[in-house]
């Protein structure tokens, strides 16, 4: 992988950082980040906020903007968005909601088999997070406190049909709370459609979790 695609992956995975922080990332010297940094920022890719600091020069900070999107699976924007508007102009709402319940029972039924022989919360969450992975999503867990996780989605390669109707992602938290009901309690904390940088779930866990983490794994 490139070095200005190893940017772009640290800076939609931790969002805003600065040209030192993603040095030391990358293994690579400040001078030689900034560089890169101009470079993607000159396609558009990032821009930058100084933000003042307490003592000294202000410290520049670098974001991906939104044309930094083409970068990640989208899922097929424009023929998705199309499908959309003609199963709505064909069938109507209802149809769209038919679909898009079909869409999450196959989705259960995959989540439920793979995880059902994960014991404890942990250890389903980093397979729950690795089968998003693999859709596109970006995920990760994060442990809170010894009952809260955090299932954070860096990316959603659903973005537009989710823009265009909202059920989508409603399905999506209606889909984690039932693969892992009985275990942990699930809701959505920050939400891409909503203007956040990421999806983030927080989970906290219902039943008694092991005294050594080793044995959720």
């Amino acid at each position: 992988m490139k070095t200005n695609e190893k940017i772009i992956q640290i800076l939609k995975t931790n969002g805003a950082s600065t040209a030192k922080d993603l040095a030391q990332a990358l293994n690579l010297t400040t001078m030689g980040v900034r560089q890169h940094l101009q470079a993607l920022e000159d396609d558009g890719d990032v821009s930058h906020e100084d933000k003042k600091a307490s003592r000294g020069r202000p410290t520049r900070n670098w974001s991906l903007t939104t044309k930094s999107n083409s970068h990640f699976a989208n899922g097929h924007e424009e023929l998705t968005v199309q499908l959309i508007d003609s199963v709505k102009t064909i069938f109507g709402d209802g149809g769209l909601d038919k679909l898009i319940e079909h869409r999450e029972q196959e989705s259960l039924k995959l989540y439920s088999e793979t995880l059902a022989n994960k014991t404890g919360l942990a250890a389903k969450l980093k397979l729950l997070a690795q089968l998003r992975t693999n859709e596109g999503y970006m995920a990760t867990i994060v442990k809170d406190d010894p009952s809260t996780f955090w299932l954070l989605e860096n990316h959603c390669p659903i973005c537009a049909a989710a823009s265009q109707c909202l059920n989508f992602c409603r399905s999506e938290l209606r889909l984690f709370q039932t693969v892992l009901e009985g275990h942990a309690l699930v809701q959505r904390e920050e939400h891409i459609i909503e203007g956040a940088r990421r999806c983030a779930y927080k989970i906290t866990a219902t039943t008694e979790l092991p005294d050594n983490p080793n044995q959720a794994s």
